[in-house]
């Protein structure tokens, strides 16, 4: 690919850096020196190189993993202050652009006036907009109001007043232009927040419960855990360079999806040594979708860390490199399998047994927090759910505001799209849900509301086929008119999940109803936006990947006849306290269609 004009070459941006380097040093939370890899025993080659390190496969094997030995991918902030900044988006070196920016939280955006129909047929550089998509990682889901309203006044001067709550627990911008990003990062780092390895083949956000510390129904607060993550390897040269994205839960009780994370920590009470969590690894989606198997592990508290290293590092020297498809740690455990998992961990990198320990026990439904609820310290916190997760600047420093005249400092944003209001004294729950409510944001919203989510979608994402945030929002309105008339008849909400593409970002999988975008021919054959359904997946009891109906298509266009076809169809054939995921496994093919 040719660089663009004027963009300095790989290597001599590489020297451009290194010239500074010692008066500019890489500014972002947690940040360490490059240490190698702790040496391996060599081990004899056998089949096809998979690019491990720990076997001796120490050459790239594709593209990205030359782009990451070409350069550290943690440099490109350099670059990026002292040098992009400065000329603007046309001097950006392509191996940084579609590359190393990721670490530093940024993915360009799709250009404006490509069809779904373009994607995948156009040349990567023809998508690129002058603009980037930019991740604040809000580790554990944690923001003061302060943090909130930063957040959202950078959104209304630099990001053309957009933010969406992710279901990684992050905050996305649009609309970014690179020359303002160092400001951007300034006004973040002031208030202790960062992009630093918000994407890229890292570790990424840490998936924490919402409500560590003030909810009764936890096992254990994982809080100290996660920030003693975020402070020692965060930033942590050593840990930058991983086969492909790395994704962490850690939660006391079943509220963050760990079922789908690469490593996940579980609360559950040991019978001789109380509370701690249960080690479970190499969970993900996407085209070849896994469930985190249990290693069997008891880890306490103050081994999470120690513990969590170990599994990465076990990924970083092991992990797939050959085929991008094939680099998430899921693939190693399906051949490893869970016990030699556990070995290589305890004996090459732990030097020690892990304890065994229970598996925690399962629940029913997905845990939202959506609504009012008592803490245990007497307050109470109030979960809100922004449609699809789309809201704006404008709206985050209008709950900033809100939550500080209710008497709160603090909010939490979750896994499920929604955002918390933490620490309200009972006699100002009125007041908040009142201005809450004036926000677009009721603390009781219907079942549809509360329940759907959807991705970036065709708006911004080069990948996408279709709209998503769009066409949530609308499916929604709809399934609020046909549906209102049931609503109140189901005991669990029923999930919607909305994806632009294959990759399940929004979990299509393990939805109720779970939507993957693609385009699909209309009653005259012409190609238009569609989605491949998904039935009856779930997470906790109904663990699993529902069935996908061979064939079974539905046009965008036509989603809400659907949804509401099948939802009455449940509504009429459910037995008694039947989830919709169950009935889905049992229903004629008919009454899905």
């Amino acid at each position: 690919m040719v660089a663009r004009s004027g963009a300095p070459s790989s290597e001599n941006a590489r020297t451009s850096e290194e010239s500074y380097a010692e008066t500019t040093p890489l500014r972002h939370p947690g940040a360490t020196e490059d240490v190698p890899p702790k040496p391996r025993p060599a081990r004899a080659r056998k089949g096809k190189a998979e690019g491990q390190w720990a076997l001796g496969y120490r050459e790239p094997l594709n593209k990205n993993e030359q782009s990451k030995k070409d350069d550290h991918p943690l440099n490109v902030r350099a670059r990026i202050e002292n040098i992009y900044a400065h000329r603007g988006f046309d001097s950006i070196d392509p191996a940084d652009l579609r590359g190393r920016f990721r670490w530093m939280g940024l993915y360009t955006q799709r250009a404006e006036g490509f069809p779904g129909t373009d994607t995948g047929h156009v040349d990567e550089e023809l998508l690129d907009a002058p603009h980037f998509m930019m991740r604040v990682r809000v580790d554990g889901g944690g923001l003061t109001t302060e943090q909130l309203r930063v957040i959202g006044e950078i959104s209304q001067t630099f990001a053309r007043d957009t933010a969406d709550v992710t279901d990684r627990e992050n905050v996305q911008l649009h609309w970014v232009r690179v020359e303002d990003v160092p400001e951007i990062w300034r006004r973040l780092e002031a208030v202790g927040l960062s992009t630093t390895e918000a994407c890229g083949d890292c570790p990424r956000v840490v998936l924490g419960s919402p409500v560590a510390g003030i909810s009764a129904d936890e096992i254990i607060d994982g809080t100290p855990a996660i920030e003693e993550i975020v402070e020692r390897f965060i930033g942590d040269r050593s840990l930058a360079n991983l086969p492909r994205k790395f994704k962490t839960a850690i939660s006391g009780q079943q509220d963050v999806a760990h079922e789908v994370n690469d490593v996940s920590f579980v609360g559950v009470v040991h019978p001789e040594h109380g509370p701690g969590f249960d080690l479970q690894v190499g969970g993900g989606l996407s085209t070849n979708p896994k469930l985190a198997v249990r290693l069997g592990a008891w880890v306490p508290l103050d081994e999470v860390a120690d513990v969590w290293h170990g599994v990465t590092s076990v990924f970083r020297d092991y992990g797939y490199r050959r085929l991008r498809t094939r680099a998430r740690i899921k693939f190693l455990i399906a051949d490893w399998g869970p016990e030699k998992f556990r070995q290589v961990l305890e004996d090459e990198y732990l030097d020690r047994k892990l304890v065994d320990g229970p598996a925690p026990e399962e629940i029913a439904g997905i845990i939202d927090h959506v609504g009012v609820h008592q803490q245990v310290d007497g307050n109470h916190y109030v979960g809100v759910a922004p449609p699809a997760g789309r809201t704006s600047g404008s709206t985050l420093v209008g709950v900033a505001k809100a939550a500080e005249e209710a008497g709160s400092t603090r909010v939490r944003l979750t896994p499920y799209q929604k955002i918390l209001v933490l620490d309200v004294p009972p006699a100002n729950l009125d007041g908040l849900t009142t201005a809450l409510d004036h926000l677009g944001l009721p603390a009781r919203p219907t079942p549809w509301r509360r329940a759907t989510m959807a991705c970036t979608g065709l708006e911004f994402c080069k990948l996408a086929f279709v709209d998503t945030k769009n066409r949530a929002g609308e499916l929604v309105e709809e399934l609020d008119r046909r549906l209102a008339d049931v609503q109140d008849t189901l005991e669990h909400p029923i999930s919607i999940n909305l994806n632009g593409c294959p990759n399940s970002c929004a979990r299509v999988q393990v939805a109720d109803i779970g939507l993957k975008g693609q385009i699909i021919n209309d009653a005259d054959g012409n190609p238009a936006a569609g989605f491949q359904v998904h039935l009856g997946g779930g997470l906790g009891l109904d663990a699993g990947f529902g069935r996908k109906l061979r064939g079974h298509k539905v046009l965008s266009a036509e989603l809400g006849d659907y949804v509401e076809r099948v939802v009455r169809t449940f509504v009429e054939h459910r037995e008694d306290g039947e989830r919709f995921a169950q009935w889905v496994v049992r229903a004629d093919e008919a009454q899905l269609s």
